[in-house]
C-alpha cells in the first residue's frame, strides 16, 4: 500500500511573490531525475516541472530560477517566449497556447515548502 509523505523543498522565505523561483529535482515513475520549480504568486506557493510545453527545455535557460516576466504576473520560457499563468500553469501566449505546465503537489507548513510525495 502506498503511503503519503513529504519532502522538504526550501524555506518559505526563499520564495518572494513574483520573483525568482526555487529550483529542485524530482524523480519520475521511471526513476529519472527532472528539474522542477517552486514559486510564490499572489501569496500562494506553486510548483511545476521545469519544462516548456512547446519543446521540453527548462524555462530558466540560465538555471537561475528567473522565470517571471518583468511585471511578476507571468512565467516566461527564456528559449521560446511561451507565457504561462503562475497560478495554474496554463499557456497564455506563444507556441503552446492552451497547454499547461505539469504541476506538482506542494504545501507550506511551519515556514517550509514541502513536496507531497507518494511512497510505495
Amino acid at each position: 500500500m502506498a503511503a503519503a509523505a513529504r519532502r522538504l523543498i526550501c524555506p518559505s522565505a526563499n520564495l518572494v511573490d513574483g520573483h525568482r523561483a526555487f529550483r529542485f529535482d524530482v524523480t519520475n515513475s521511471q526513476g529519472q531525475t527532472q528539474a522542477a520549480l517552486a514559486l510564490r504568486y499572489q501569496g500562494r506557493v506553486y510548483a511545476y516541472l521545469n519544462a516548456c510545453r512547446h519543446i521540453p527545455v527548462e524555462l530558466d535557460w540560465q538555471q537561475d530560477g528567473n522565470v517571471f516576466d518583468i511585471s511578476g504576473q507571468y512565467l516566461v520560457c527564456s528559449m521560446h517566449g511561451a507565457i504561462y499563468r503562475p497560478d495554474n500553469g496554463v499557456c497564455a501566449g506563444g507556441p503552446c497556447r492552451g497547454q499547461k505546465l505539469v504541476s506538482l503537489p506542494v504545501h507550506e507548513e511551519d515556514g517550509q515548502v514541502w513536496l507531497n510525495v507518494i511512497e510505495e
